[in-house]
């Protein structure tokens, strides 16, 4: 403890003297910038104020970084010795940042900026000032901006001018679909985001060449006062320049696919020019696709033309080009993927094709409008075929300590379909400190073998193409478990479909979901000392033969960085099949009450959960993030308890951070007086709360909050205490709580967590002491995981 007292009083001094000789080389009429303020428009309506974060980005100067409200990387930065190249130097400089110095040049163009910024987004009147402080601390300098913004500019009336004329009944027919709204406030931002929606619509339309610089705006703010009148001008294709420097436009073309060249084992480095020599190389043609290969073709033809979403003679359309880019990314067995255009001169007879703009019944009007070919040359890079990974999870209180191991191969390319083929082997070691040596230790051991096709395998072999990224995958895999109160084997099959849409979901759907649970032995004063007869059902031997379903929603995709909402819903149910034909062809074994397949009784139950979570970006690495999860499951006709594998439990990486996994609840059932957890329910309830900052470079932090717990959800004295079943009236008074620290290593391609929860609220234990207010090691967990926990 002495030694623990004399380290944070070393700690506190390099605070200190680093908030207190950071300016000791700074020059007389020199001063560090310490901090930048903005205050923004009170005065102004909520709805329509700026907020601060939105002007801090047009500010030119920015201070220091600070480590606990000090100057620490300044101070590092300092103290090095520029004269001595040796590493503890070299570290503080590298560690460290050279002082900000106030620059007034900076100052006042950052104030113009904000001006700027208002006036874009429609307010005219608005007003920027700044003012400096160097007084209040010694050559520090804090410079605050004062903004108002003032009543806004909306739109009066919206005209076109089109310059090119066979766009005018495009255009026109999709203004339905516009972001421009008379009354709505005038806003730059809105206005080129409507020049990239048209731009994007005509792009799907065969417009290759069209950019968002057709379109151009002329805004009237004078006629009406406090009103914008706006006209948007869509302008013909600058086609070049002729000799007098005269700019030569021409209406924009539609464009067409022509040649469609695939190169499946390209080389961006090196022989990347020479791989587009198709002399050199071999060609098949398949379905309108050229694949350009060189010895040997490692995919099958009607695999990468599956892949390819477009066909020669089809318009051009950048939706397609971006499915195309997905679906050959979806295979797995590319690094990489480019796709470039060549435009080529049109060979057919005809260049100009008669399109109908307008028709009635008394007149119609024609024009001509031409066409262009774009031949397409696509080239993907393999990426390795086979790999290796290795996984490890952690996790430890007080009293117990868990380490899982996780070793697998993939093959990407079995069997020259893109077909993946994966096999892992994982092995489990916990660790309990018991009085009972032979209770203290529990292994695991499993394989797990899968094998995942790039289409949905159906009779016919069907192709919907209205669906994402199609893929069939087989898995099996065999588990043995030996734990201080039983021992047991689990064997499962599965057939799973999975797809996605246009947007941001993903579908899962399991027809075949079959899983064997072998029992081998159950420890019989285990099952003395448990009093809840449900659980011990819930460890029998059975069968699981049902199907499950999984929809998912992320729409992180759409600005990487930014805000992100992640919905994930899951349902399945198992034994309803077996048991109508059981029903139908067979009767129950004279004294049971149940049915059997194969000798084994099998489970009926369904299950379903739901997950929402939300990340709020604060700044560019600081964020919020927050998530609510429910989920209830429940035993029926041939079963008496839902199996033990599909229970729910709280505690763990990714749930409640205080408690180990299976130590909390149910209820408020008092603590077992167990040397293993084993705490179990068919209902839970969660909410989790996650503020998230950088720390140092690749070294971010979090601090937590957790709530939750897990019930039965029917009352039922002969199985289990009453103390475990849900009851709206007062569920909130059984609630864990816990709040931590924890520490995250974001080294590019994973995430590694640790986490270190407290507990606060314990509702098995005794009245009166379910608040905890004197901290114990034993309140504590501390758990290791591998990415987000949500």
């Amino acid at each position: 403890m002495l030694r623990l007292r004399h380290w944070m009083l070393l700690l506190t001094l390099t605070l200190i003297g680093s908030a207190c000789n950071v300016t000791r080389n700074i020059a007389d009429g020199q001063y560090i910038l310490q901090r930048v303020r903005v205050e923004t428009d009170k005065e102004a309506p909520r709805k329509e104020r700026i907020d601060k974060e939105e002007f801090m980005k047009f500010i030119r100067q920015s201070p220091n970084k600070r480590f606990l409200g000090t100057n620490l990387y300044v101070w590092l930065h300092e103290s090095a010795d520029t004269t001595k190249h040796n590493w503890w130097n070299n570290w503080k400089l590298r560690s460290g940042e050279a002082p900000v110095l106030l620059d007034e040049k900076l100052t006042r163009r950052s104030n113009e900026n904000l001006k700027i910024f208002m006036d874009s987004k429609g307010f005219f009147t608005s007003t920027s000032t700044f003012e400096i402080d160097t007084t209040s601390r010694r050559k520090r300098a804090t410079v605050t901006y004062r903004v108002r913004q003032r009543a806004p500019y909306l739109l009066d009336h919206i005209a076109y001018e089109f310059r090119d004329s066979l766009l005018e009944p495009l255009i026109l027919a999709d203004t339905i679909n516009t972001l421009l709204r008379v009354g709505e406030r005038f806003d730059i931002t809105v206005l080129d985001a409507e020049r990239e929606r048209i731009t994007d619509y005509l792009k799907d339309q065969g417009y290759y060449n069209f950019t968002i610089g057709n379109i151009e705006y002329e805004a009237d703010t004078i006629t009406t006062p406090q009103r914008v009148g706006l006209k948007m001008i869509v302008k013909p294709r600058l086609s070049g320049y002729n000799a007098r420097g005269e700019a030569i436009y021409e209406q924009n073309k539609v464009y067409r696919y022509g040649e469609i060249n695939l190169l499946p084992n390209y080389k961006p480095s090196g022989d990347g020019e020479r791989a587009l020599d198709t002399a050199r190389l071999d060609t098949i043609a398949h379905r309108g696709l050229n694949i350009i290969y060189d010895r040997k073709l490692a995919l099958r033809p009607s695999v990468l033309r599956q892949a390819i979403s477009f066909s020669p003679n089809e318009l051009y359309s950048v939706e397609e080009l971006n499915r195309t880019y997905s679906d050959l990314m979806a295979l797995g067995y590319f690094r990489s993927a480019k796709i470039s255009f060549r435009e080529t001169p049109k060979t057919i007879e005809v260049a100009d094709t008669i399109r109908i703009v307008d028709q009635n019944e008394e007149q119609f009007t024609v024009q001509r409008h031409e066409e262009g070919v774009l031949d397409c040359d696509i080239l993907c890079t393999p990426t390795l075929r086979q790999s290796a990974k290795i996984e490890l999870e952690a996790s430890t209180t007080s009293s117990f300590y868990g380490l899982k191991a996780t070793v697998g191969y993939q093959n990407r390319n079995i069997f020259r379909g893109a077909e993946s083929f994966e096999v892992s082997f994982s092995g489990g070691y916990e660790f309990m400190k018991a009085k009972d040596a032979s209770m203290r230790r529990a292994s695991e051991l499993g394989i797990t073998t899968g094998l995942t096709f790039p289409r949905f395998l159906l009779p016919g072999d069907p192709y919907f193409p209205s669906l994402i990224q199609p893929k069939t995958r087989l898995e099996a895999s065999v588990n043995f478990q030996d734990r201080p109160y039983y021992r047991r084997t689990l064997t499962s099959i599965g057939l799973d479909y999975q797809w996605s849409n246009r947007g941001y979901s993903t579908f899962s759907f399991s027809p075949a979901d079959i899983n064997v649970i072998h029992v081998s032995r159950l420890d019989p004063e285990f099952l003395s000392q448990t009093q809840n007869q449900y659980l011990i059902n819930s460890y029998k031997t059975q069968l699981m033969a049902g199907l499950n379903f999984s929809y998912g929603y992320n729409n992180q995709r759409r600005n990487l960085g930014g805000n992100a909402t992640v919905v994930r819903f899951n349902f399945e149910t198992s034994g309803n099949l077996i048991d109508g034909l059981k029903h139908l062809f067979s009767d129950k074994k004279e004294g049971q009450d149940y049915y059997t397949i194969f000798g084994i009784r099998y489970s009926q139950y369904f299950r379903t959960d739901l997950s929402l979570s939300r990340k709020i970006m604060l700044g560019e690495k600081t964020a919020i993030a927050g998530r609510i999860y429910g989920g209830i499951a429940r035993a029926y006709g041939n079963s008496d308890a839902v199996p033990f594998d599909r229970l729910f439990y709280a505690g763990g990486s990714n749930s409640m951070r205080g408690w180990a996994p299976r130590t909390l609840g149910p209820g408020a059932v008092p603590e077992p007086d167990s040397t293993f957890p084993t705490q179990l329910g068919d209902m839970k309830l969660e909410a989790n709360l996650e503020f998230r900052f950088p720390i140092w470079g690749f070294v971010h932090g979090a601090t937590f909050f957790d709530l939750g717990n897990i019930w039965y959800m029917r009352s039922n004295p002969a199985e289990y205490d009453e103390a475990a079943v849900f009851h709206m009236k007062d569920f909130y008074k059984q609630l864990g709580f816990n709040t931590g620290l924890g520490i995250r290593f974001d080294i590019k391609f994973a995430v590694l967590r640790l986490d270190w929860g407290v507990q606060l609220h314990n509702p098995n234990r005794p009245q009166g002491e379910r608040w905890i207010d004197t901290f114990s090691w034993s309140h504590t967990a501390l758990n290791f995981g591998v990415g987000y926990p949500f």
